[in-house]
């Protein structure tokens, strides 16, 4: 596993106070959830996400952070599932959705914790469940 650290460390300036605003909204929403770092490497393309941490409740992972050159992303693996009523998320796979985070602020914004909040809520529902 690579460190977050190092990761932090590899990617544009810019990005990475994005990218720890996303970390502190996510610990904040979810404290119980474990951050996992992916054992990736910067992408070779601009247009490639590179996927840095996700995080994991009842193993299973309900959303990770991953950024580009100019912004970062909150992907959501069952985002398809998600009742966004705001317009937030973007995507149209089968599962994937994802919020694009511009800014340190975007991440704390209230539309941005509803559907960390939904995303969390749909794995310890379904926990619950079983």
């Amino acid at each position: 596993m690579i460190p977050i650290s190092e990761h932090l460390r590899k990617m544009p300036p810019a990005v990475r106070p994005i990218v720890q605003s996303a970390r502190r909204t996510v610990k904040d929403v979810a404290p119980r959830a474990k951050e996992v770092t992916y054992n990736s490497r910067p992408p070779r393309s601009s247009r490639a996400m590179w996927k840095l941490v996700r995080y994991a409740v009842e193993d299973e992972y309900p959303v990770a952070i991953g950024t580009f050159p100019t912004y970062a992303v909150l992907f959501f693996s069952r985002g398809s599932e998600l009742d966004d009523g705001s317009g937030l998320l973007e995507g149209s796979g089968k599962d994937f959705r994802f919020v694009r985070l511009r800014t340190p602020e975007d991440a704390g914004r209230p539309p941005v914790r509803r559907v960390l909040r939904r995303a969390f809520a749909l794995v310890t529902a379904q926990g619950k469940k079983n």
